[in-house]
Order: C-alpha cells, then structure tokens, then sequence
C-alpha cells in the first residue's frame, strides 16, 4: 500500500511539473505568420537532417541588434565601419526600416525566444557587419577572413556594372569557398539590373515568390538572377523586438536564401562552395515562364531537394561559370596584392644572386680539393 501510494503521489508531482513548466524550456516553434516553413517542410523534413550548426553567415547590413530575445547567443562580435570607434555591429543602427539588419539576421538565426520568431538555421550564427556607406569590398574580405562561409546582402549600390574592388573581393571570396548571396533588388520597373553586388560574376543573385510561388513582379530583372525564394508578406522582427509580417522584397529573400545554404554546409561539411550553388541551382521548381527567367532564375528554392536529390557532376553552375568567362582560371589560387610583380623581380634578383653565390662556393671548392690533392702527391713524392 505505502508503494502504490508512493507511485500516484510521484506521477501526480510529475503531471503538475508538465502542466506548470515554464514555456521558455519548451523547443520554440516558427510563428504562424512564417509561411515558408510550411512551403519548405522545414520542421518536417528540413531540420532532421541540419539545424545549420558550425556554420557563420555574415549579414552585412545595418548591424544587429543582438541583446533581443529572439537573438540571444545567435550574433557573435562584428564589426562596424564607418561608425562608432571599435564598434562590433551588435546594434542595429537603421533609422529608415525600423532595424533591416535585426530583420534579416532573425530570418536566418531566430531563437524563437521573444516574439516566438524562429529562423530556418537556428544553429547557425551570425556575423554582424555594419555598413553605411555600401563599402562592401572590405566587407565583404573582413566576413571571409572572419570565418563566414555564407556572406548575405539584402542591400545594393547603383551600378550599371560590378565595380572592380567589389568584383575582385568577391572573387577572393569565392577563392576561399564561400558563397555570397545578393538581393536582386526591388525595382521592378527596371529592364535590366543596376544593383551591386547581386550584378557582380560569382554573386548568387535572389529574387522573390509568394507563397504560392508566384514571382514578384518588383523583383528587379538581371542576368544575374539565379534563384528566387520567399519575399512576399515575410515577417520579421525589427531592433525594437516587435514582429512585422506584411514586409516584400527581395531582401527578405536574400537572407532565406543565406540560412539555406548554411543548412546545406552544415550536413555537408567538405562540400564546396561551387557544388552547394550548383545543388541549389539543379534542384530549383521552375515558376513563371519556362526554364530561366530574368526575375526567378532557374526557379523557386527547394531546401529539402537541395539536401537531398542526386544531382550530377556536370550540372550546370551558371554562377561560377560568370566569374570564370570574366577571369579564365581566375579561381585557381587566391587573389595576388598589387605588389606582385615587384615581389617577382626582387625574388628573380635573389635567385640570381643565389646562383652566382653557389657557383663561387662549387669553384672554391674544387681548388681546395685540387690544392689538397697536389700537397698529397708531394709529400708522397718526398717520402
């Protein structure tokens, strides 16, 4: 009797503490209104295979404000140019969208802990670089030397052409195995892009779909647009913690796009950079007019697919095929400094140098020798 009365008394205590447990330990789920997790069988087929642990997007943008909730432990230490002296861009300084950067950062890496926002790579972390002034040539070589193997950026600079220092950073980037992703942008009205980077060889260019995968007709059109994923009524949170859900723009698809890949390099560590973009690439629906198009690419991403589907060696990687009509072998060894043609005299002059130097060692060396060998003769000749 004592035992049994035990158990209830056990079972009962344990009923309470499920019943009265605190909801902050329960696994946090997407909200309602992130319609793509539906549309992506992110919790269904997605994140049994990758959370996007290990991997480190850096969102170049206007900062992130890591201290929210929804952020916390998610953002590592940046850095800010052109702002405050030693600024680490974990705050968020956007004054015009109410905290762009805060809202692309959560699409990826949401915690699920605040406003219940959750992002498509909740392992992954996020390496926050604040950027006003659109420098993205050095931002884009500070996230590769700082560990990113992702780079997103839902922002652009006017450019009818990728300009030469940005071109020549993403290059470097590609060099080093990490893939950038660039919002296409949202002029739709446009017949061709004038956005950089998304325009520059090498850049994976996004547009936009609803959610009935239907392309966006703002979605700015490009050659350079290689994929198009979620941008219409995508919420997020801004700096204020508040979650926004009516917001289009492929911005927002830019950064779905980014926690994508960082799934996709985390179940596949020793995967290239250059065979990653050419999955995504392979494995995308058609949507719109048949085969590419200049608005959604080769059509809608389908993370599940990408993960998972037999592509062949010889895909095509239109990305990567861009960078290496503008610079043939371009890839095959990181970017030289300007200095390399003087390094190559000065190391020419050494190597000269060193030759005459192990001629008059060899020649010295051979009259001691012969010195040693006529001195041997003669003391024998004298014995």
């Amino acid at each position: 009797m004592v035992l049994g009365r035990r158990l209830i008394a056990l079972i009962s205590c344990s009923a309470l503490l499920v019943l009265h447990s605190d909801p902050a330990l329960a696994t946090p789920q997407p909200r309602s209104e992130e319609w793509w997790f539906d549309a992506w069988e992110i919790e269904e087929k997605v994140w049994p295979l990758t959370r996007g642990r290990g991997i480190v997007v850096a969102v170049i943008d206007t900062g992130v404000e890591a201290s929210l909730p929804d952020l916390e432990g998610a953002v590592l230490h940046g850095y800010e140019y052109g702002g405050t002296q030693n600024g680490d861009g974990r705050r968020d300084h956007d004054k015009e969208h109410g905290g762009h950067g805060t809202a692309m950062a959560a699409l990826i890496a949401g915690q699920g802990r605040g406003t219940g926002m959750m992002g498509v790579a909740p392992d992954s972390r996020i390496l926050p670089i604040s950027e006003p002034k659109f420098n993205y040539a050095d931002t884009i070589r500070y996230a590769v030397d700082h560990g990113a193997k992702v780079i997103s950026i839902s922002s652009s600079t006017p450019a009818a052409r990728c300009p030469i220092a940005i071109q020549r950073s993403v290059t470097y980037a590609l060099q080093h195995d990490v893939v950038i992703v660039a919002a296409a942008g949202n002029d739709g009205n446009l017949t061709t892009s004038i956005n950089a980077p998304a325009n520059c060889p090498g850049v994976l260019g996004a547009g936009a779909v609803d959610s009935n995968l239907k392309i966006w007709s703002k979605t700015t059109p490009g050659d350079n647009v290689m994929l198009a994923a979620p941008g219409v009524s995508v919420g997020s949170i801004g700096k204020d913690g508040t979650f926004s859900w009516k917001n289009n723009g492929t911005s927002q698809a830019t950064a779905l796009t980014s926690g994508v890949i960082a799934l996709m390099r985390s179940r596949f560590p020793r995967m290239p950079a250059r065979q990653v973009v050419q999955r995504l690439i392979a494995t995308a629906k058609d949507v719109g007019p048949e085969g590419w198009d200049e608005r959604a690419g080769y059509g809608a991403l389908i993370p599940y697919l990408a993960l998972t589907a037999d592509v062949p060696a010889d895909a095509p990687n239109p990305v990567y095929d861009r960078l290496e009509r503008l610079s043939p072998g371009g890839l095959a060894s990181p970017s030289r400094s300007p200095s390399t043609s003087s390094e190559k005299s000065r190391t020419t002059g050494l190597e000269k140098s060193s030759s005459w130097i192990w001629s008059g060692i060899i020649m010295l060396t051979a009259i001691v020798v012969g010195l040693g060998f006529y001195g041997l003769r003669r003391m024998k000749a004298r014995g």
